[in-house]
């Protein structure tokens, strides 16, 4: 099952209501996915500094770990906090640091998700529900993509909700399963990544890390994929300057696509996509199969 949402911008005039639209798509996708939910949304570039989405036990308070932060930044910290996860603002020259003291507080806090522009938020329970309590729908920015996760392969856990981000403003969500991905973990921590879950999606967004690493652009990232990731999937990825779409070569997995001139958007299902502004007189198509789709802010 699962359900899979993307929106990308082309209209400025539409940023202010990106959070909304993509609240929206995915609250129908509650029943493809019940057990939990994640959306990453990319918004204003926070300039010489680096956004960490964190993650604390519901009911913590932040104020020890802003404390922290600031000592390890040597300056205040900006933050903003959205249920239980903490969006802080450190300088990108103290990012190393900040890190290292964050390490010695794995039983208090995790490391959602980093970058300039990048903000993660997941959590357990209903798309809909989840999307409230992180205020999804007053959000802002150019491009984002959601998922909605129903646990067939592991346990209905925070850590196992979607998106999963190995690189800076780089994330994947993912509806499939993949064959090889514990032979690929082994490869790509030999290499120097490291996974946090065993989830088959976070050894892709790993394997796209990798290639990006290697100077790679996405594109022939992803079309690199279709050789060494064995499964059936249907990717979106987020990074900081657009998305992309990839269906693997059999395509058994649901999805189709719309584009106008304001925006190009993805959803599991065409229902996810009946209410974004314009849908009447947008071009819909499904993807095909072992294509790679890339739009970008140029």
């Amino acid at each position: 099952m699962c359900g899979i949402v993307g929106l990308f911008l082309k209209d400025p005039k539409l940023e202010p209501r990106l959070g909304r639209l993509l609240a929206d798509m995915l609250a129908t996708m509650c029943e493809r996915g019940p057990d939990s939910a994640g959306f990453a949304v990319y918004g204003n570039e926070a300039d010489g500094r680096v956004k960490l989405t964190l993650r604390l036990p519901a009911g913590a308070s932040p104020a020890p770990v802003l404390d922290a932060i600031a000592e390890a930044s040597g300056q205040p910290v900006e933050s903003a906090a959205r249920d239980t996860h903490l969006v802080v603002s450190v300088p990108e020259v103290r990012e190393t640091a900040v890190r290292a003291m964050l390490a010695t507080m794995r039983d208090r806090v995790a490391i959602v998700g980093a970058g300039r522009r990048m903000e993660i938020f997941k959590e357990v329970g209903r798309p809909d529900d989840v999307a409230v309590r992180f205020g999804l729908a007053g959000m802002t920015g150019t491009h984002g993509i959601g998922h909605t996760r129903m646990a067939t392969e592991s346990a209905v856990t925070t850590n196992g909700a979607h998106p999963f981000t190995t690189g800076p403003d780089q994330c994947l969500v993912h509806n499939g399963s993949l064959s090889n991905h514990n032979a690929l973990r082994r490869e790509l921590i030999r290499s120097g990544l490291r996974f946090e879950t065993e989830n088959d999606s976070e050894v892709a967004a790993g394997y796209l890390t990798s290639k990006l690493r290697e100077g790679r652009t996405l594109r022939e990232a992803l079309n690199a994929s279709l050789d060494d990731l064995d499964g059936f999937f249907t990717f979106v990825v987020g990074t900081d300057t657009g998305f992309a779409v990839l269906r693997d070569p059999i395509a058994c997995k649901p999805a189709v696509m719309a584009e106008t001139d304001d925006w190009v958007a993805f959803g599991t299902e065409y229902r996810a996509l009946v209410d974004l502004p314009g849908i009447d007189t947008a071009r819909v198509w499904e993807p095909e199969p072992a294509t790679v789709y890339v739009w970008e802010r140029t």
